[in-house]
């Protein structure tokens, strides 16, 4: 049912089209065509207004052929850099880049086994209820893409995200995160000629991080420091340091209290500071925390995780409901009204110009997404 070879062309043909956030507009229209070409109705959004990307999010739609409710199939479009001109290779089964960029497998793969699935579904005229297929871009970006989506024209309720590793699971839970940033303001003076008369805002915005605990809090709850940008010359004690990070729990309390916690040490050692330079206001501390994305947790009886589960064993496979410590569009869609489980592709070392990916992992995904439409078509939510 599955073209393997047919799989494995469209897959080097999406990677080697790069589209790295915020620059996705080749690639959306490359993909745009190739779903045209499958009777698709598509549309892009205004997204790239919000996030300045040269292009919006790209939305589809097929009717089906069965009336039952529609199903929401997404993926994202960017990549991270350095994702441009990519040169894959395919040895062994194994696909890689030439070690001089990403591969893309993220989430282009997730792109490829969606369009071989519909590509099989409509080749044998197999039962397929109205699908809803968004591509967002800046999904590597905060979620841009998907935090901006225009969400008129999609009327499903469910469905599933391709965006992770494991083929044999579905990522029920994810945490909400906060991203804060602290702007600590010092005084400028002369490093060498007169030192005491400064404030080192680096010296000072350190001595808070010193005091932090950072890194994995609990098995719920993660934190990092993770951005620090400052200073001018080495000859001249900096005024001014920016510190991004961010938090992340499952659990709403504990992601308040260790974003309080960070929070309150830059508080204190700004405040506390009684060392050369002091006064007139200074040392000074601007911070701002932000709600990155909510938290999902979808209920093992939800019907995206039945219709996963009973497709997988129809395959003889298994489908494992997991929990993972980093975000995906699946959050924002959450926060939009649309529960969307996150299921896996194959790809590995993702964020690496290591990224790789075997083309049997993604025949096995295809093949699953092809018993997931047609049972979605053929069976009522209420009786999965």
């Amino acid at each position: 049912m599955i073209d393997p070879n047919r799989l494995k062309t469209t897959f080097l043909t999406l990677v080697k089209t790069g589209s790295v956030s915020k620059s996705e507009g080749g690639f959306s229209r490359l993909l745009q065509g190739l779903l045209e070409d499958l009777g698709a109705k598509t549309w892009v959004d205004d997204a790239g207004k919000a996030t300045g990307s040269d292009t919006g999010n790209l939305l589809a739609a097929l009717p089906g052929n069965r009336p039952v409710e529609p199903l929401l199939l997404s993926a994202h479009m960017d990549t991270v850099p350095p994702g441009e001109q990519i040169h894959p290779i395919f040895e062994g089964g194994v696909f890689k880049s030439d070690g001089k960029t990403i591969l893309g497998a993220d989430d282009k793969s997730a792109i490829a086994i969606l369009l071989e699935s519909l590509r099989a579904v409509q080749e044998r005229n197999l039962p397929c209820g109205p699908l809803e297929l968004v591509f967002t871009v800046c999904e590597e970006d905060a979620l841009a893409g998907a935090k901006h989506l225009d969400t008129r024209r999609i009327s499903a309720k469910w469905g599933y995200v391709l965006d992770a590793t494991d083929t044999e699971g579905i990522i029920t839970r994810a945490p909400a995160a906060n991203r804060m940033t602290f702007h600590v303001f010092g005084k400028e003076a002369h490093a060498g000629a007169a030192p005491e008369k400064g404030i080192n805002a680096i010296q000072v915005a350190c001595r808070a991080v010193a005091a932090l605990q950072l890194g994995r809090i609990d098995r719920e709850t993660t934190c990092n420091i993770g951005v620090i940008q400052g200073g001018f010359a080495t000859n001249i004690v900096p005024n001014r340091v920016t510190l991004i990070g961010e938090s992340r729990s499952h659990d709403e309390a504990k992601l308040e209290k260790v974003t309080g916690a960070i929070a309150d040490a830059f508080k204190r050692e700004v405040d506390g500071y009684s060392g050369p330079g002091a006064g007139a206001g200074l040392p000074r501390l601007e911070a701002r925390v932000e709600r990155s994305f909510s938290k999902t947790n979808i209920p093992e009886d939800h019907p995206v995780v039945l219709l996963a589960r009973r497709a997988a064993d129809t395959l003889g496979r298994k489908m494992v409901c997991k929990a993972s410590g980093g975000g995906s569009d699946a959050n924002i869609f959450y926060e939009k009204g649309i529960t969307a489980g996150v299921l896996g592709t194959g790809m590995r070392d993702m964020h690496t110009v290591s990224e790789w990916i075997r083309l049997d992992d993604m025949v096995r995904m295809s093949e699953l997404m092809v018993k997931i439409l047609v049972l979605h078509a053929e069976t009522p939510s209420d009786s999965l």
